[in-house]
């Protein structure tokens, strides 16, 4: 994710996987994805495994991102992540608990936070320098278009904060352009990729092209 450069200095993109979808199933659609195109990072959040079976999604899904060039981030226990070999965490809670993430971890993990629903809690996060600060809820892409709210705090953001925006974006292709226009440096899809009855390559492939067209500013 942030670990890598910005592609032609434009918005990339981060798959978060979904719930309930079988380790195997993630692991052919990854590979998929990454015949398709850029792929900066995927996140994998445990949603309501225990322990056990997270890591066993993990030991599968961390050697399938890494093999298409992504950086693999566990939202879940940093425990569980590295004995997966997950290159970085996903945190969420309040400052005090970012900054003791990035103090434990950063550095040698990628950190990335989420932002909350306020403009002030995401600066307070932003204050710990996390590697990314995340916009919207994982895997929240209920609707065809990203939450109005994250969309409008990640464009605010993006202006004037330096740490690098992650946007969830929604289950439509077709509302890709919005979200990359808000100058987020990455847009994060789950269904439009990863969903049962997406073809992942041909989804990278179109997001892609989407997201090609909104260099940043300092590009132009």
């Amino acid at each position: 994710m942030p670990t890598q450069d910005i592609v032609d200095n434009r918005c990339r993109l981060v798959l978060v996987t979904p719930a309930d979808h079988a380790a195997e199933d993630l692991a052919r659609q990854l590979a998929a994805a990454g015949r398709g195109g850029d792929v900066a990072s995927v996140i994998v959040p445990q949603y309501g495994l225990d322990e056990d079976a997270y890591q066993a999604l993990l030991e599968t899904v961390v050697p399938a991102g890494q093999a298409i060039g992504a950086a693999v981030i566990a939202a879940g226990e940093a425990r569980i992540a590295a004995r997966a070999g997950a290159d970085g965490i996903h945190v969420r809670g309040d400052a005090a608990t970012v900054a003791r993430a990035m103090d434990e971890h950063g550095g040698r993990w990628i950190v990335g936070a989420e932002a909350g629903k306020s403009r002030h809690g995401a600066l307070e996060v932003g204050e710990a320098r996390p590697d990314y600060v995340f916009f919207g809820r994982l895997g929240a892409d209920t609707h065809p278009e990203p939450h109005a709210g994250a969309l409008e705090n990640a464009a605010w953001w993006a202006e004037f904060v330096e740490v690098p925006a992650v946007l969830m974006g929604g289950h439509d292709l077709n509302h890709l352009d919005r979200a990359a226009a808000s100058g987020a440096d990455f847009v994060a899809l789950s269904h439009a990729v990863l969903g049962a009855d997406a073809d992942a390559e041909a989804a990278v492939r179109a997001a892609n092209e989407i997201l090609s067209r909104h260099v940043f500013a300092e590009a132009v």
